[in-house]
């Protein structure tokens, strides 16, 4: 597509990208945005999924979707498929961090962009896909920034960092409470770390105590197990006071830098510890507040002798325990993963599932993530009438799509691939690069003066997404189908079983519509698509020109899918 036709495309894309997510009159559920109810959905059936149903529920569970996988949930069904990726090792971030700094010459230093190219790597290669996409998931929700300046010091605690959310996906929350509360990057970046006690006119600092309440567990109004806000004369009930956030930031005092000794020297940051940056923040009772600590109808009583722990395990437990964590966490992750508005049907079964897994455990991740996945909201066939359903796919899951679907491989073996940050010219987002603890954009978002917004409905990616993002995206795409991205073109495609495809069109187009929108592909596209294919004519008279024409009916067949709202509008 010729340049100056972009900006025009791109101002109809973004027009049917609105009307795709929240356009349309709907005889789906309501979002929870409307404070309605629904019926719950009729039960999914328990036969085997068909590969149009795998190749859904992997764009929901994975980073992208492939041939090999689709077949391996068509064979194991969804709920073997989920066990399996539960099982799946791990491998740490951290790990590779290591050894590309052991090969770094004494002048040069870890930069963040080795954290990309591992992330990438796993992402793209790794076969524990779940683990890969709910770790991106929680990143989002428990934000920790590379675009800090301190934090950008640390690569190998952001590595670590995202190890610790990875480690836990599958784990118990209170595990992943504690582990992200005393992490250093975590420390560091909402300034939890170096925390003293009150002395004089020094208060303790409560950006923690803030935080860790609005945004990392309860959120600001209460709620019933649906996710609707409790009222009271019609108004939503705050869940804290600042009297809260008074009371809870004394917890979070005394806990600094990990090391062999608890001296001043060390908790203000000197004599550093080589695995300072992921070792968990240890605890100087010197510096924690010994005075009554009230927070949520809760006491730790005045110390006589300063215990840290105790008073984090008081906090940590309270907020565990709290009513609000199952919908309000559940229903992000239902955000990240599924659909921008869930009915509060779908929320209040996922709550359930956080609340107790059937074996009386809270916070069983696993049962969230199998109430999330496998719930009738998520596995009914798609509704093409139901304009309320899904979400749009943010750019680093589009970019993952393409390089999963279609083989991506690096020629360093490393993907050296660097911020994507620029929103013109590549694609306005780069893991771990959040521009605020708010994520790239908050899961309440509703774009102005929209059909979405007169729906009271909700499109958190579209925070990120306008004129200028979608030329950038589509400008990027263009480039890297056929050329490959990264630094120099390290990360290619591999179309060599799509190639073979280009003569008969509609066969080539049968498989990228499968990969990419799990056979969605509407039948004005599909016809569209297929018109632009056959006019790429196929000489006779030339091997070469005939190779390079298939060629470019494959890139041309994947760059209008992925530009098309039924690619950018995931359901």
């Amino acid at each position: 597509m010729p340049k100056r036709f972009l900006k025009l495309f791109a101002t109809s894309l973004l027009a049917a990208l609105l009307s795709s997510c929240g356009g349309g009159s709907s005889s789906g559920s309501i979002g929870s945005g409307s404070g309605g109810s629904t019926p719950n959905p009729p039960p999914v059936t328990t036969a085997p999924p068909t590969a149009t149903q795998a190749a859904r529920f992997l764009g929901q569970a994975s980073f992208g979707v492939t041939s090999s996988d689709i077949n391996t949930v068509v064979n194991q069904g969804y709920s073997g498929w989920l066990d399996t990726q539960f099982a799946a090792p791990q491998k740490l971030h951290r790990n590779y961090m290591d050894s590309i700094g052991a090969t770094l010459p004494a002048t040069t230093t870890l930069n963040q962009n080795q954290f990309f190219e591992s992330f990438w790597q796993q992402a793209i290669t790794g076969d524990d896909q779940l683990r890969q996409r709910v770790a991106y998931a929680l990143s989002q929700i428990y934000v920790v920034s590379f675009q800090d300046s301190t934090v950008n010091n640390y690569p190998r605690g952001v590595a670590s960092y995202y190890d610790t959310l990875a480690s836990n996906a599958f784990g118990n929350f209170r595990t992943l409470l504690e582990a992200v509360s005393l992490h250093p990057m975590m420390g560091i970046y909402l300034t939890s770390l170096r925390n003293q006690k009150e002395s004089g006119t020094r208060v303790p600092d409560e950006n923690y105590a803030r935080e860790v309440m609005q945004l990392l567990t309860i959120g600001l109004v209460q709620l019933n197990q649906d996710g609707t806000p409790k009222l009271s004369n019609g108004k939503a009930i705050e869940t804290y006071t600042n009297a809260d956030i008074t009371g809870l930031a004394k917890v979070f005092t005394g806990w600094s830098w990990a090391g062999p000794d608890k001296t001043d020297s060390r908790f203000f940051g000197g004599n550093a510890d080589p695995d300072r940056d992921w070792k968990p923040m240890q605890s100087y009772p010197k510096f924690h507040s010994t005075s009554d600590k009230t927070f949520l109808g809760v006491t730790v009583a005045a110390q006589t002798t300063a215990n840290p722990e105790a008073s984090l395990k008081t906090a940590l437990d309270t907020l565990y325990n709290h009513e609000n964590v199952g919908p309000f966490i559940g229903k992000q992750l239902i955000q990240r993963l599924v659909t921008s508005n869930p009915s509060p049907a779908y929320v209040s079964r996922v709550a359930a599932a956080f609340a107790n897994n059937g074996q009386g455990i809270r916070g069983d991740m696993k049962a969230v993530i199998k109430a999330i996945l496998l719930d009738p909201e998520a596995r009914a066939d798609v509704d093409s009438s139901n304009f309320i359903a899904g979400k749009l796919r943010e750019p680093v899951v589009r970019l993952a799509n393409w390089m999963r679907s279609f083989g991506a491989k690096s020629t360093s073996a490393r993907f050296l691939m660097g911020n994507l940050d620029d929103p013109l010219n590549a694609l306005g987002q780069t893991p771990m690069r959040s521009s605020s603890v708010f994520n790239f954009y908050r899961p309440g978002y509703v774009p102005p003066n929209t059909s979405i917004a007169g729906l009271n409905l909700v499109a958190p990616e579209f925070q990120i997404t306008g004129e200028t993002s979608v030329v950038g995206y589509l400008n990027f795409m263009r480039d890297v189908i056929p050329n490959g991205t990264g630094f120099s073109r390290d990360v290619k495609a591999d179309y060599a079983n799509l190639i073979p495809l280009a003569d008969t069109p509609d066969k080539l187009l049968d498989q990228i519509s499968l990969l990419l929108t799990a056979n969605q592909m509407s039948a004005s596209l599909r016809n569209q698509i297929l018109a632009a294919v056959n006019s790429v004519a196929i000489p006779a008279n030339s091997t070469t020109a005939a190779d390079t024409a298939r060629k470019n009916r494959v890139y041309l067949s994947i760059f209008l899918t992925m530009a098309s709202p039924e690619y950018l509008t995931q359901k």
